[in-house]
């Protein structure tokens, strides 16, 4: 089956008729239908299937009980009106890079692996590759057990009603044994290769990044009867927050989003009582990011106080910078600069991966597919088919390259 009818098939889950958005979230209707799909390619092509106890998919060609194998492939589920490429162009990808493998005739003396690693976003528990930190004893089922989605449902209630046992939740050093190297494909979120006129790039490393919650509470009344000097609204310390964070980010060169944020009681004649709202941030350096998410956090103090507004922060996840495996980075620049003569530029991202988790268990490196726009968790998201299909074409030569010699 070709990277287009499989793009093809794929492309009309979780999509959404008013905004064209996808709303693919973790143990979902739409999830299920993806899940079966990634199943139903492993079959076509006679590769072994198999969901781990964290509900991650893989699908291998060859006997990965014989370890070292070249794994790559990426997640399925999206953002809140997410774009069609930002995981999905990696699994896509995989399955078709297989199949040109086997069009050249190529033979691995490593086994072949194809992931599509669960809940990559976050976009349901609110903690973003839930499926990797699992496996790689990033979270732990305690902590995974506490999860919860805007409805109060928790990760194992989800998963119980998809089908799966939570009970099973947890490290899989076993099938991180496996794994001698990780190579995901993505879309680049960004306008780095648009700029230089390339069409593929490997990526050099993740930028630190975090989320913050910032809960700000002040007292409950009358939008109509309040005067102005009587209120104690969060809203206000929330919004000033929100201006300094434009500004930190600006001063340390780095990035600061609230995108996300939940008011109670949620009245358009009423003064909330709470306002919180979620930080994304996200910098080159360790140094830089503690700068602006302390200035943010200090402005936000002082502007609750001013306002007679109480101030709660929670740092809810964190990944610190990730400089991807060297050699395996320079190895996959060899095969494609070298073997190919295709110039890729190495470039760094502010985006976290599920490669980003599995680097520090086993060697990981990233390919980058150009988005002429930079558009990325937004139905805008964009690739041309012919950069796609250099994609596979690429990712196929890296597989090659690996376990074919």
């Amino acid at each position: 089956m070709s990277f287009h009818s499989m793009w093809a098939e794929l492309l009309p889950i979780g999509r959404g008729s008013a905004s064209g958005g996808y709303r693919r979230f973790a143990w979902t209707g739409a999830d299920a239908d993806c899940r079966a799909w990634f199943r139903e390619q492993a079959e076509a092509r006679g590769l072994t299937y198999e969901t781990d106890h964290n509900g991650n998919q893989w699908a291998w060609h060859g006997d990965p009980a014989a370890r070292n194998a070249v794994v790559t492939g990426s997640h399925l589920d999206s953002v809140p009106d997410g774009g069609a490429f930002d995981g999905p162009l990696g699994v896509v990808s995989a399955f078709a890079a297989l199949d040109e493998l086997r069009a050249r005739g190529a033979r691995p003396t490593r086994p072949l692996g194809t992931v599509n690693f669960g809940d990559e976003e976050g976009a349901r528990f609110g903690l973003a590759c839930v499926g990797s930190r699992l496996t790689a004893g990033a979270l732990t089922a305690e902590q995974a057990h506490r999860l919860t989605d805007a409805d109060g449902i928790t990760l194992p209630r989800a998963m119980e009603a998809a089908g799966h046992d939570p009970d099973t939740l947890g490290p899989d050093p076993e099938r991180l044994s496996r794994i001698g190297a990780f190579v995901e494909l993505h879309v680049e979120q960004g306008r780095a290769l648009d700029l230089s006129g390339d069409r593929i790039g490997i990526a050099s490393a993740i930028w630190p990044h975090g989320r913050w919650r910032f809960d700000f509470r002040g007292e409950a009344n009358h939008a109509g009867t309040t005067r102005l000097a009587d209120r104690r609204d969060p809203m206000l310390s929330y919004a000033e927050t929100v201006l300094a964070a434009r500004r930190e980010a600006e001063l340390a060169g780095a990035v600061a989003t609230f995108g996300k944020i939940a008011v109670e009681p949620n009245g358009v004649n009423a003064i909330p009582s709470l306002v919180r709202g979620w930080l994304d941030s996200r910098a080159a350096d360790q140094e830089s990011l503690d700068a602006v998410v302390t200035g943010i956090e200090k402005a936000a103090r002082e502007h609750a106080a001013a306002q007679g507004a109480e101030l709660d922060v929670v740092r809810e996840s964190f990944t610190p910078v990730v400089e991807f495996d060297h050699a395996l980075r320079d190895e996959l620049a060899r095969i494609l600069g070298t073997d190919t003569d295709l110039r890729v530029p190495v470039l760094g991202t502010g985006a976290g991966h599920d490669a980003g988790i599995l680097s520090g268990r086993v060697p990981t490196a990233m390919l980058f597919v150009r988005n002429p726009t930079g558009v990325s968790h937004s139905p805008a998201e964009y690739a041309a088919e012919d950069d796609c299909v250099a994609g596979v074409t690429a990712l196929a030569d890296v597989l090659e390259g690996l376990a074919c010699t």
